[in-house]
This record gives C-alpha cells, structure tokens and sequence, in this order.
C-alpha cells in the first residue's frame, strides 16, 4: 500500500463510496430509460408492420376492403378497452410487471400473425396487439419519467412521442423490405419482431427497476380492472373541444395510410411494391415524429396553427396528384401531410394536457386518448365501406374535403379562442 493511500480518512471514502453509488444508480436509470424507450419503438413498429402487408392478406383470402379497414380498427378496439377498464393499471401493480405481461402479450400477437391462415386469426392478432399496447403504452410513458436521469417529464414526453412515430414508420418499412426481397413475406417480419421482443423482455426483466413504491396485487381481479371515469371538467372544454379537433383530423389522417397504405401505393401510384407501401407511411408517420422534434420549441399555438395549415395543404396536394396521375406530387403532398399531423396532434395534446388541473389530469387524457383511437378506425372503416362502392380514389377525395373541413374548424378555434387565466 503507497502512502497516498493511507492518507484516505474514512469520511473520504464514504463520500466517494456516495458519489459511486450516485453515478451508477444515474448510469442504471439511463439505461432503464433508453430500453424502455426502445421497447416503446418495437410495440409501435409491431402495430405499423401488418400495414404493408393487408394488400397479400387481401389477395390471398379475397376479402373486401371494409373487412381489411376492420381488421386494421380492432386493434383501436383493444386499446379503448385498455383505456378504459385498465388506464391506470401500473399505478396499482407497478410498472415493472404491466412492462413484463403487456410485452408478453405483444409477442403473443406476434405469433398470432405468424400462423396465421385466415381473416379469424387476423382479427385476433390485432385485438390482442391492441389491448397489450394500450397497457403498456400508459404504464411505459410513466416509467419514461420516473427512469429519466433528470426526472425530466418534458424530456421524456418528447422521447416517447418521438418514438412512437418512429417505430411506426420503422415498422412499416422494414416489414415491406422484408415482405419485398426476403423469403416467407408473410412469416419473416413477424419472426424478427419476436426475436427483439424476447431480447427486450429479457432487458426489462434484468435492468429495469420498479419504480412505484408498494406495488402490489392483493384485492382481486375488480381492484386491477377498475373503470376508468371519463369526464371534461368546465373550464377545460374549450381547450379539449379544439384539441380534439385536431386529433380528430390527425389520427383520422394516420389512420388511414396506416390501413390503406400498400392499396394507396398500388392503386394510386400503380406500384405493387411492399418497400413503397411502408414509405408512403413512413412520409407520414416518419415525418411526423420529426416535426415534432424540430418543432419542440416553438409555441403551442404556433405549432397548432403549422400543424392544421400542413394538414390542409397536404390533404389538398394529394388530390391535386390522384387528379393529374402524379405519382411525385402524390409523395410531396404526403410529406407535408406528415408535418400537419406531428403538429397537430403534438399541439393537440399539449392543450389539453396543460388546460386539465392536474386532480383531474387522468380522465381527462382518458377521455382524449379515446377520442384519439376512435377517430384512428371509425373513419378508416367508414372509407373501406365507402370505397368498395365508389373506388378507393373518390372516396380519398370525399375523405381529404371531411378532414380539411375538421382541420379549418380547428385552425378557427385555435385563432380565436383564448383560455381564461
């Protein structure tokens, strides 16, 4: 031992045993974040994979595109129904093990995909991924918080809404280059899928710590399932009117280049090619998730009235292009359709998240978030129903005049209305 040693007092080293301690419980939260924050991803790319794939669904068992558009919207089912029976599961029972069973649930899905051999197991896969997904998402978005190193809720908002629209659009293209150039189209994206899920599992089990105090499953199956109360207190509805709005326009828009998107590109821009099905999300999804971070900064209102205006523009683009048979035209209008729906739906629940008293903050994001899975399928069914009579292009235009009326109503409110203080 050098004498340098022996001058150490053992107050020294209790503070730098401290300050070890410190830096690797920091250094441990950071990696608990960043493997949740990927988890995030791969849920969101699991629910974007099918996408361009319903296009040889539909060919191989000859169904309509009402049935393809449904088969799409039950997995906005299921996570209504998480949303409603179990919104605040994590709260109760810990995040730890809601991240553990709802991934387990998710790979479960996955494998429902995998074998599947009718219309049935599709409907079944999509209700199981919607109602794993709408437990986890609740309890991955506290966990962001509570795991971010500076217990940053602004920051970890943003990582969690930046990679949702990422692993989407991640999703979409990687299972149409897979389903395009890979062997087993219909097996290969899934398999992929499971093999990162069982990798994350396996993290989540063995990195990430519980971060509710006292979780804990005692009182029974009524006590884990309790109904979640939707309600909009009065001085919130305004705010909640217009940000509704404006989910209504964004996720109706999402919604239906995330069902139709590998019809879109085959029948619109006469291309039957998987890897262009998940680009023409990607420009949407993809694009979105960008705005949102290049945008971060700028005023809720500012990003509000960018996001409608984009949202308009944009629906008004791709009509322009199914006119003129453009298939250029038809991407750029996509493009700034991206932009409109990351801002939109950013502003959106920016609003309402900042106009609820935060006694109250729960069901009112409930009764948002439902408002936000409904408009991703109801009107994405009513198009699948309307096109098997019309065609797919005239009801897109029916379709982007509804959603542009929506975005102007939205715009208006926005200029005009102003919260009391």
């Amino acid at each position: 031992m050098t004498s340098q040693a022996l001058l150490v007092s053992p107050s020294n080293e209790k503070q730098d045993a401290a300050t070890g301690l410190l830096k690797r419980s920091t250094q441990g939260s950071r990696l608990a974040f960043w493997i949740v924050t990927a988890t995030i991803g791969l849920a969101l790319a699991a629910s974007g994979a099918p996408s361009p794939l319903y296009v040889d669904y539909q060919q191989r068992w000859h169904f309509s595109s009402t049935t393809l558009t449904t088969i799409y919207a039950m997995y906005a089912g299921g996570v209504i129904i998480t949303l409603l029976l179990a919104g605040g599961l994590s709260d109760r029972i810990g995040r730890r093990r809601v991240l553990l069973g709802s991934v387990s649930a998710l790979i479960g899905s996955l494998v429902i995909f995998l074998f599947a051999n009718d219309t049935g197991w599709l409907f079944l896969a999509r209700g199981v991924q919607g109602l794993a997904t709408g437990v986890f998402t609740g309890a991955a978005a506290a966990a962001l918080t509570e795991l971010h190193p500076r217990r940053d809720a602004r920051a970890a908002g943003l990582v969690n809404s930046a990679s949702t629209s990422t692993g989407i659009a991640l999703g979409a293209v990687g299972s149409g280059a897979l389903a395009q150039w890979a062997p087993l189209p219909l097996r290969i994206p899934y398999v992929l899928l499971i093999v990162l899920a069982l990798l994350l599992l396996a993290a989540i089990a063995l990195k990430v710590p519980e971060t509710v105090p006292n979780p804990s499953t005692a009182g029974g199956l009524s006590r884990l399932l309790r109904p979640q109360r939707l309600g909009v207190a009065p001085g919130v509805r305004g705010a909640f009117v217009i940000g509704s709005l404006g989910v209504l326009a964004s996720w109706s828009v999402g919604g239906l280049y995330l069902s139709l998107g590998g019809s879109l590109a085959k029948e619109l821009l006469h291309v039957n090619n998987h890897l262009i099905a998940g680009l023409v999300i990607l420009t949407v999804q993809g694009v979105g998730g960008v705005s949102q971070l290049a945008f971060t900064s700028r005023t809720n209102r500012a990003n509000a009235v960018t996001g409608f205006l984009s949202l308009i523009t944009g629906m008004g683009v791709v009509s322009l292009s199914l006119w003129l048979s453009s298939p250029v035209l038809f991407l750029c209008g996509d493009l700034i359709t991206g932009v409109g729906f990351g801002l939109a739906f950013m502003s959106g629940t920016r609003r309402v998240t900042e106009a609820a008293p935060a006694d109250k903050r729960g069901e009112v994001l409930a009764a948002y978030f439902v408002v936000a899975y409904l408009a991703i399928s109801v009107p994405v069914i009513a198009v699948g129903m309307v096109s098997a009579h019309i065609g797919l292009v005239h009801t897109f235009y029916m379709f982007a005049a509804i959603m542009s009326m929506v975005a102007v109503v939205a715009l208006v409110g926005t200029l005009v209305y102003r919260p009391k203080i």
